[in-house]
């Protein structure tokens, strides 16, 4: 027996408690990725700044730093000591309920070296349908040791790893600004590869980071992920927040629309595969139906579907900061001044503002994660959401 995501379905009408949790675990990261929303807010430059005012990409530079090692963290300012503990960890998670989907981000989520004692805190108590480790894929022993580790205690729900890949390996290198990248990523996924046979709650996917650099290549790495064994979905997040290369961002939306056109007709006529989880077709018609809003969002700008962010969605800090999204400049509270109470923090005038702001649709965003919950929560959008469901 699963943890099965269908017991969620009274949230469509009950949108009152968090069932989607997005925990940023660290600061800290083992890559130089100019398109980080994360790291690229803090004072000190990346180090691909030149004199830390005119952000260059790798391309500009014409070099290349060597892979970093477990627990270097490649300058990137990261004190562990701000980390939340295991027994903070198991204060948080006894405040909220049960969890559809759990998503741990970063930095770089496995240079935690607890993320398994992490993960069966959640596990144990929250009991998450779906829980996603994204990861750059530069520690191949250490991810592999511990994505087994959580595989064997974590029976009941579905395991998902996604890989990044922002192109071949010339063009990706380039881009996370470290030389052999690619390869250290693809051999873990060789060794991850191996597990999909022995757990058949575990999928391993690729996610990546639509920007200007790699847009008119999208083509080109689509196929090859394709062509990869055991790869059961591949996601394009389009760039996003405060980066420190803005370039990055700019962004030919005819290309995007290009890209996702080419994706939604391999999902129809089975080039691409999709989850092995119950429901799997369903996601993949929200996945669909997802970018194209996000497409609407871009020209538009403007918010085009309620949002349930604040009210389904939470975002905590490594540091235990709450906010209802990863827009970093609407923070809810904390949870080392609120005792670890998220309920309390969700029931106090400060968060009840932001919700009210947001409900009244002023923000909007294209972030692929809220986007999902905005979808698949909203009875509007079946008739469509049904339409691309019956297309797969």
């Amino acid at each position: 027996m699963t943890y099965s995501p269908f017991r969620h379905i009274p949230s469509i009408l009950w949108k009152r408690s968090p069932i989607h949790l997005t925990f940023f675990l660290t600061r800290r990261c083992n890559s130089r990725c100019p398109f980080c929303f994360y790291l690229s807010k803090k004072k000190n430059p990346p180090p691909y700044a030149k004199g830390g005012n005119t952000p260059l990409t790798p391309l500009d530079r014409g070099e290349l730093s060597p892979p970093l090692e477990k627990g270097d963290i490649g300058g990137f300012f990261n004190k562990t000591s701000s980390e939340l503990s295991l027994d903070e960890i198991e204060k948080i998670s006894s405040s909220l309920g049960s969890l559809l989907w759990l998503a741990f981000s970063g930095g770089e989520i496995f240079l935690r070296d607890d993320i398994v004692e992490i993960t069966k805190i959640f596990y144990e108590r929250n009991k998450p349908a779906i829980i996603l480790f994204p990861t750059n894929g530069l520690l191949t022993d250490v991810i592999g040791e511990k994505i087994e580790a959580v595989l064997n205690y974590c029976k009941k729900s579905t395991i998902v790893v996604k890989l990044s890949l922002e192109g071949m390996e010339e063009l990706h290198d380039s881009i996370r600004g470290t030389r052999g990248s690619f390869q250290k990523t693809m051999q873990t996924y060789n060794a991850l590869r191996e597990l999909l046979e022995m757990y058949p709650n575990f999928d391993l996917g690729v996610n990546t980071v639509f920007n200007s650099e790699n847009q008119g290549h999208m083509d080109e790495l689509i196929g090859f992920v394709n062509g990869l064994d055991g790869i059961r979905t591949h996601t394009v997040s389009l760039i996003r927040g405060k980066v420190s290369d803005q370039r990055l961002k700019d962004i030919d939306v005819g290309k995007y629309q290009e890209t996702i056109n080419r994706m939604a007709l391999n999902s129809k006529n089975k080039v691409s595969s999709i989850y092995r989880f119950k429901g799997a077709r369903l996601k993949a018609a929200q996945d669909i139906l997802q970018r194209r809003l996000i497409h609407e969002t871009i020209v538009k700008k403007k918010q085009v579907i309620p949002c349930y962010a604040g009210r389904l969605n939470l975002v905590i800090t490594e540091s235990g900061d709450v906010y209802p999204c990863e827009s970093f400049n609407m923070k809810m509270g904390s949870v080392r001044k609120d005792s670890y109470d998220l309920n309390k923090i969700l029931k106090s005038e400060q968060a009840q503002d932001i919700i009210r702001s947001i409900r009244s649709k002023g923000c909007y965003c294209t972030h692929e994660c809220y986007m999902m919950t905005n979808i698949l929560f909203n009875p509007v959008l079946y008739p469509a959401l049904m339409k691309e469901y019956m297309q797969l």
